[in-house]
């Protein structure tokens, strides 16, 4: 069956083109937002050939594809006729039945997800920096690190700007507005005039009388979402005020002059001080008990992504590392990850079954690397036990990274390439080796265990009926 093929089949079980109102993809995820969730057939999507399996969590309708679904998306665009589709056409009763986390989950994601490669690829790329120059393979005056770092540091500098982009696209404004209103929070003059707010004497510049309280909005992330959704609730009401010769130029240029002022005034200082107390809030409830966090978050990790739920953590950590230059929450997730990976390697050793073997390998292999839907739906959940085994495993290795209060420097997707990004600025130290030995005890827990006592060969048939293989 060729991508195109499946494409058509998807949309078909999903209600068709009529009942999709957008559609987006993350790593493993078609994420589709039906006008009506209800003429979706979920059974018949399941048993599409490419499809792993199909959820509703967040207010979307999840079809997990796994490695390849941006070749999938992109068949899915093409048969839509290249739209696909706009938050702004969702119908207000669909809305409506939707419960505040759905709707909170679906925006998170919506703003996250299509910068999910991008930030976990300058992660990588901070990590192996921050590798050699820990190893001594060069220094932070090379032309060599200067180059890469300004390559690996641009997308969090600027997030301002990217968020800007994608939060107007999910507000459904202009996002060439929003990201204008974002790059305006990291213009190099506002940078100065934050840095020479610091110095003592520093003479308050105001607007309007009212005086301008200067913040270092880079790499910031909570002061452009508000931002955005004033700037978008503005582009409505001028869209509808304004006559269609001169809206088209008019309705951005209000946009700037009304939103800048007022993130500057008050919707930046007021998210900056929340994303503060949100930073602080965390780190005092981790203080309280990190072992018991560990072994939470560990365990259940996989459980949230499964419902859509982990998207909600997503501001968390990034806030963290805007807020505290670091992140305690991220090494907990690898030996979660990693651990699932394990179980599925320990079904691939022990199962006769050829197809659900050829599966286990392949899904094992890409866990490694932080894409654990084929492991969870193609080989453990169906089973059940390799997937409670992976959980309980991952909750040890989480606790004992915990303990040692392991932090991370860059944001990654958990998985074996988050290592590097767990050395801290001063050098190697325990915590590095206390992250590998933790998940690679996960890692091998899970697979003996699973082994052990995950009943593999009882119920191979039952298993392998309920795999769809994943393509080629």
């Amino acid at each position: 069956m060729t991508y195109q093929q499946l494409a058509t089949d998807i949309i078909k079980t999903v209600g068709g083109t009529s009942n999709v109102a957008s559609v987006m993809h993350c790593a493993t995820r078609l994420r589709f937002k039906l006008n009506d969730s209800a003429k979706a057939d979920k059974e018949q999507t399941k048993l599409l050939d490419g499809v792993i399996t199909a959820v509703e969590s967040g207010g979307q309708y999840q079809v997990v594809i796994g490695n390849h679904v941006n070749e999938v998306f992109k068949a899915i665009k093409a048969e839509m006729g290249g739209d696909t589709g706009n938050e702004q056409e969702d119908k207000t009763e669909n809305k409506g039945k939707e419960g505040l986390m759905s709707i909170f989950i679906d925006l998170i994601s919506g703003i996250f997800t299509p910068l999910l490669g991008i930030m976990a690829a300058s992660g990588i790329l901070k990590g192996g920096l921050a590798l050699a120059i820990a190893a001594g393979w060069t220094t932070t005056d090379s032309g060599i690190y200067q180059l890469l770092f300004a390559g690996s540091d641009a997308l969090f500098f600027f997030f301002p700007v990217v968020l800007g982009y994608t939060a107007g696209a999910k507000f459904g404004g202009s996002p060439f507005v929003t990201m204008a209103i974002g790059g305006a929070l990291v213009h190099p003059s506002m940078i100065a005039a934050f840095n020479a707010s610091q110095s003592p004497g520093y003479e308050a510049l105001t607007f309007l009388g009212m005086p301008i309280t200067f913040m270092n909005y880079a790499s910031s992330v909570m002061p452009i979402i508000f931002a955005a959704w004033v700037s978008c609730k503005l582009e409505t009401v001028f869209n509808k005020l304004l006559p269609g010769a001169i809206k088209n130029f008019f309705t951005p240029l209000l946009c700037i002059v009304v939103t800048v002022p007022l993130t500057f005034l008050v919707i930046g200082p007021a998210a900056t001080h929340a994303s503060q107390l949100l930073a602080h809030g965390y780190e005092l409830v981790y203080a309280a008990s990190p072992v018991v966090a560990g072994l939470v978050m560990g365990a259940f990790w996989q459980v949230f992504v499964i419902f859509g739920l982990h998207w909600g953590f997503v501001p968390v950590l990034l806030n963290n590392l805007a807020v505290l230059g670091s992140d305690s929450m991220m090494p907990l997730l690898v030996p979660a990850v990693l651990a699932q990976a394990g179980a599925a390697f320990g079904v691939f050793l022990m199962t006769k079954d050829v197809k659900l073997k050829a599966i286990a390998g392949s899904a094992t292999t890409a866990g490694l690397f932080g894409i654990t839907e084929p492991a969870i739906y193609g080989v453990n959940l169906p089973k059940k036990r390799p997937f409670v085994i992976g959980c309980i495993s991952g909750a040890i290795g989480a606790a004992i990274i915990a303990y040692f209060s392991v932090r991370i420097y860059s944001f990654a997707l958990p998985s074996i390439l988050v290592f590097p990004q767990i050395i801290p600025p001063t050098g190697v130290d325990l915590t590095l080796w206390v992250t590998v030995f933790a998940s690679m005890l996960s890692i091998v827990l899970a697979t003996v265990l699973t082994v052990l006592f995950g009943k593999v060969n009882d119920a191979n048939k039952e298993i392998a009926q309920a795999v769809v293989a994943t393509r080629a």
